[in-house]
């Protein structure tokens, strides 16, 4: 397993509609393999296949940080099939690291997608769990956290987020 590098905002990759899966094959599972570690690595919750540049519809999830080895999800071509209430809560991304702010979100969700072994899985989520399957399927449409808030605060992460980098910059 490797550390993939994580694609940061504005990267082009970022702003692609994924592809659909169409193989499960010894290449995808090593792609998630690596996903997970990159994810633990960074550290970081959640971590879609366009964030290691690769636009495909996969990504890996564990709200637990890796504490609770039941909580690692994989999911292939994930859809929200349902959502319900809205809640706006401090969000990050491990693709503008540094930058977090407020986004909404629906509560609850219901994701149907296929797991590493290719059977079809739904899940029913509330919470951060919720909130991170939406953020991730985010990823899988081209869309970053930030395109959820208004244009007021849009520019704002955009503007935290360069000033962030440039600061790096000159270090």
């Amino acid at each position: 397993m490797a550390v993939l590098p994580i694609r940061e905002y504005p990267e082009a990759v970022l702003r692609r509609k994924a592809d659909p899966v169409t193989a499960l094959d010894a290449e995808l599972q090593r792609l998630i393999d690596d996903m997970i570690e990159t994810m633990y690595a960074a550290p970081g919750i959640g971590l879609a296949a366009p964030q290691v540049g690769v636009p495909l519809q996969v990504f890996v999830v564990d709200v637990s940080g890796g504490k609770d080895p039941n909580a690692l999800m994989v999911f292939i071509n994930p859809q929200i099939v349902s959502a319900t209430g809205r809640v706006r809560e401090e969000e990050g991304c491990l693709s503008v690291p540094g930058v977090y702010g407020p986004t909404p979100r629906a509560a609850r969700v219901t994701l149907r997608g296929s797991n590493r072994a290719g059977e079809v899985v739904e899940v029913e989520a509330e919470g951060l769990l919720a909130r991170a399957f939406q953020h991730e399927v985010d990823h899988l449409h081209g869309r970053l956290f930030f395109d959820r808030m208004g244009l007021m605060g849009r520019d704002l992460i955009k503007r935290r987020f360069r000033r962030l980098k440039r600061q790096q910059e000159r270090r």
